[in-house]
């Protein structure tokens, strides 16, 4: 547990409980400084000369090889750019090529819904009679059949937190002939990741919850390596481009995991979250996990003990709950208003769950006690029933 635990790497304000970094990780205190020194000193004394002289260039392969470690998944094929949305497109894309005769793009209703938004605008983008079918999570191995090109599935329920097996799903789709795309959005940096064990064909996911890159931080892209010369991008940008500063007319992909590049690197952000990622050079992803779930276990004990309001929509089984706990209140904003207002920061998630994420980098056996404690007082004494917290902002 001592070799995880690292609150002093963080900004944590003062009387803040914080258990939404799931949602969003608070800064590293590194990070202030280097960005600084970037703008300072890289863009302010270097300006373009920066691309070559500060390896801008290189920042979304050498970022890229960061998050591989703590996905499983080997040197050279995941790369990093643009917003999570986009790698989601851009995976779905490259997949159901794959399986030209196949259209249909199978899903759960628990996956994120911006990844059904973008698949349902691939589909009507294509206006070739493909299909985004989705099923309950726990249907999904039921569902896929030879029809399937593609099991699109996020492997940790962002409103439970209720887990897919990977390795067993990934299995499943290719014994149909599927093509299998994992979004690791609530996997990474939270839990066991092993891309390459697991065989999938594509992974895509967001750096900043779990690995702490700070609002707007790029998303990653996965390509397993044998298909990483041959898959063909739907969005074929410049710097996917085999030679970007040959300027040709037509467009000729690049080598491996650099073909999934699109646009210009977010060099600020990516130099933000490289920092971040500094962080996670000697974790070890299964202390990590064991201490994530030891937290999660006491804090799911301690509600039902003292907060008989409460009702746990996540899985109790921690084999199969990933780095969170859901609650469900028939007020559930207006409740989480209020104990954030007290100092413990969680979130809403529509219709009713209060949502609560577990980092063991930066909380520990005491915050958890000291969290319930305040949840218990807001519940118990009706102190979010108040006008005030039950105005939604454009966040929930």
């Amino acid at each position: 547990m001592s070799n995880i635990l690292r609150k002093e790497a963080f900004i944590l304000p003062e009387g803040v409980i914080y258990l939404d970094g799931n949602s969003l990780g608070p800064m590293p205190k590194a990070v202030a400084a280097r960005v600084q020194s970037m703008l300072t000193d890289e863009w302010g004394e270097m300006l373009i000369r920066g691309w070559n002289g500060a390896g801008w260039m290189d920042q979304p392969a050498r970022v890229g090889n960061q998050v591989a470690r703590i996905v499983g998944a080997p040197e050279g094929s995941v790369v990093m750019g643009d917003t999570l949305s986009l790698k989601v497109f851009q995976a779905l894309a490259a997949a159901i090529k794959m399986v030209p005769e196949r259209r249909v793009i199978l899903s759960d209703t628990g996956n994120f819904p911006s990844d059904l938004y973008m698949a349902e605008g691939l589909v009507g983008l294509l206006e070739q009679g493909y299909e985004l079918r989705t099923v309950a999570p726990e249907d999904v191995a039921g569902a896929v059949d030879e029809s399937v090109a593609v099991l699109m599935l996020t492997q940790v329920d962002y409103r439970t937190g209720r887990m897919h097996d990977m390795k067993a799903m990934t299995e499943v789709a290719h014994a149909k002939g599927a093509v299998m795309l994992w979004d690791l959005a609530h996997s990474a940096g939270a839990l066991e990741v092993d891309l390459s064990g697991s065989n999938c064909e594509f992974a895509i996911g967001c750096t900043y919850k779990y690995l702490n890159g700070g609002p707007g931080a790029p998303a990653f892209i996965y390509v397993r390596p044998d298909l990483a010369e041959t898959i063909k991008p739907a969005l074929s940008g410049w710097l996917g481009h085999r030679q970007p500063f040959a300027f040709d007319l037509n467009y000729k992909a690049g080598s491996g995991i650099e073909r999934m590049r699109v646009g210009t690197p977010p060099v600020i952000q990516l130099t933000a979250l490289e920092v971040a990622m500094d962080l996670w050079a000697d974790v070890d992803m299964a202390e990590l996990r064991a201490a994530s779930i030891a937290l999660q276990e006491q804090f799911i004990a301690e509600v039902e003990r003292d907060v008989p309001t409460l009702t746990l929509a996540s899985p109790r089984d921690s084999a199969v709950r990933g780095s969170q706990v859901s609650f469900r209140f028939h007020d559930g904003y207006a409740a989480m208003q209020a104990v954030i207002d007290r100092g413990v920061i969680g979130d809403f998630r529509a219709p009713d769950i209060m949502r609560f994420g577990f980092t063991p980098m930066y909380l520990d056996a005491a915050d958890i006690t000291a969290a319930v404690k305040i949840i218990a007082d807001v519940m118990n004494n009706d102190l979010w029933d108040q006008d005030k917290y039950k105005v939604r902002s454009k966040v929930t």
